[in-house]
């Protein structure tokens, strides 16, 4: 983990939401923070065609991400963790609140560690994909 979960609006221009390089950006901060393996970082997004933001203007736009942990991280580093991916999509958010009125919001849950299951090769394929 992190799981990167989006969603947003359908009136977001696909070009400017540029959703692989936000995606990039955000497991490029995942790893910097050196709290995340690359293995468990997941992104995701879904496009939400029923929507009705503030008071129903079609030009106005939401984009939510949630953000799922393992259990086990001290609150500054979740604080700290959060900071640095908001601060990513804000930044690349930014191009679009220019050009239409979005609403941006942003959360880190910590799932409980004792309902946490999971099925993982992706570390045998990444050693593959390096020569390790």
């Amino acid at each position: 983990m992190p799981h990167f979960i989006l969603e947003h609006s359908t009136n977001i221009d696909d070009e400017l939401l540029a959703l692989d390089q936000l995606f990039e950006k955000l497991h490029n901060a995942a790893l910097a923070t050196k709290l995340y393996p690359l293995a468990g970082i997941r992104s995701r997004a879904h496009r939400c065609d029923n929507f009705r933001v503030a008071n129903g203007n079609p030009n106005y736009a939401f984009l939510h991400l949630q953000v799922k942990i393992g259990a086990g991280r001290s609150d500054e580093e979740k604080q700290s963790s959060a900071q640095a991916f908001f601060k990513v999509l804000s930044e690349h958010l930014a191009p679009i609140q220019q050009q239409q009125g979005l609403g941006i919001s942003f959360e880190l849950n910590e799932l409980p560690e004792v309902l946490k299951y999971n099925l993982n090769n992706l570390r045998e394929h990444l050693s593959l994909e390096s020569g390790q």
